[in-house]
């Protein structure tokens, strides 16, 4: 421990633990109405399969282009203005869109908000690891995912809400008339920029613990990013993310129209509560997570939840409609813990450098736009049942991590102390 190091007190913080789970409530709600939106979008713009894929596209593009920027900048400043000016530019760019619904603007406006919420998941990440303490990631990191969960289930109900018949009847009188009447949705994004401009006051009222200053290799220079880029373990996590994000994207942001096309399930009832159960499962599989990460090795929980998915992807794009209408969202079930345990492997895997890590980590999330939209081109070509079997492809890339990570430190289970190992990779000082 360096003397500088030393002198600050312990970043242990309930406090924070809270703050950062409602962020990613937040980042959830934005991110997952997607899902239920395609089809409403295709219908309203009478866009293709390609086309449609776009959305999520331009969303995840950002986290590639701005989440490895976001980690330099949060080895080099506080947490605390970093994370209130992302909230600001959602803001805007909510209300941009709001202002002026229509497909040529959402997804530049998509593209924005994404890169605003790739900041907030690489400051959040390591926040939640000083906040919670490392051996506890796991754990602490699946909590995060339950509230993750939690408002991935509530979208659709969101959107299906906006959708009723006589729905703005009970709005208040500004949001009725700022809402066009033939695309009642993009009432969400007048309060997604009002939830973003409540964080930034609030935000700016609370106080962050004072950290230990980083040592000047460790502050987001292209020096540090070099002696990551160099180790083959850092770019294997980096496919990991990328493939669980788009395993994760590309189930959630086909399965409305896929029960549509397949089933001739209503997008806006069926659809949209199939949606909400993949996520509504994996919101009660961060329950069942949480609790067999304190009874089993974390990385045994990927191996079983990955073939566990691989086997309910099947049942879902070959089965009879109930069969399909069950498996969606089991594969939520499955699908809930492997973002805290890669990513809790990842960073207990180095032992400095975690903010630029982090932020080389959810470039990854770019996996979200390439697999949705791989899948739609596919679909385009040869129909979407084919184009959603690559999820074959990045499911079992997942599973394969279960069996390769080495971390330093190992999640700690009842019985257990957590397991001290030597660094893989360890930036010189």
């Amino acid at each position: 421990m360096t003397a500088a190091a030393a002198a600050v007190p312990s970043a242990r913080s309930p406090l924070l633990i809270v703050v950062v789970v409602c962020i990613f409530f937040y980042i959830s709600v934005v991110t997952n109405v997607i899902g239920a939106l395609i089809p409403e979008v295709i219908r309203v713009y009478r866009l293709s399969l390609t086309q449609a894929s776009m959305l999520p596209f331009c969303f995840f593009l950002a986290y590639g282009v701005m989440s490895a920027p976001a980690g330099a900048l949060r080895d080099r400043y506080h947490d605390k203005p970093i994370l209130a000016a992302s909230f600001a530019i959602t803001a805007f760019a909510c209300l941009l869109f709001a202002l002026r619904p229509a497909y040529w603007s959402v997804t530049p406006t998509l593209f924005v908000i994404g890169a605003a919420m790739a900041v907030l998941q690489v400051v959040i990440n390591p926040l939640l690891q000083k906040a919670g303490g490392e051996e506890h990631f796991a754990f602490y990191s699946t909590l995060g995912q339950l509230v993750f969960g939690t408002g991935s289930f509530l979208a659709p109900h969101l959107y299906s809400a906006t959708m009723r018949p006589g729905a703005a009847l009970s709005w208040p009188p500004w949001l009725r008339s700022a809402t066009p009447e033939e695309t009642p949705w993009v009432a969400l994004y007048w309060l997604f920029a009002a939830a973003a401009g409540l964080a930034v006051v609030g935000l700016s009222a609370l106080r962050f613990p004072a950290a230990a200053p980083a040592p000047p290799e460790e502050r987001g220079t292209w020096s540090g990013y070099a002696s990551l880029l160099g180790s083959p373990m850092v770019w294997l996590y980096f496919a990991s993310i990328f493939a669980y994000v788009g395993s994760e994207q590309g189930t959630a942001n086909w399965i409305s129209q896929f029960l549509s096309e397949y089933h001739g399930a209503d997008p806006r009832t069926t659809g949209a509560a199939v949606l909400s159960g993949f996520w509504g499962l994996m919101t009660a599989g961060c329950v069942i997570g949480m609790i067999a990460l304190k009874l089993a090795d974390s990385r045994k929980v990927l191996i079983v939840a990955s073939f566990g998915a691989l086997l309910s992807l099947t049942l879902a794009l070959f089965g009879p409609r109930r069969a399909a209408v069950l498996a969606f969202p089991l594969i939520g079930l499955f699908a809930s813990v492997m973002w805290p345990v890669i990513f809790s492997l990842a960073l207990n895997s180095v032992a400095r450098l975690q903010g630029s890590f982090a932020g080389l980590l959810c470039t990854g999330i770019v996996g979200g736009a390439i697999m949705p939209f791989a899948i739609g081109r596919l679909g385009d070509a040869a129909g979407l049942r084919a184009g959603m079997c690559l999820l074959y492809l990045s499911f079992g890339w997942v599973a394969a991590v279960g069996f390769w990570a080495r971390p330093l430190v190992s999640n700690a289970t009842l019985g257990k102390r957590a397991r001290t190992g030597s660094p893989e990779f360890a930036p010189p000082a």
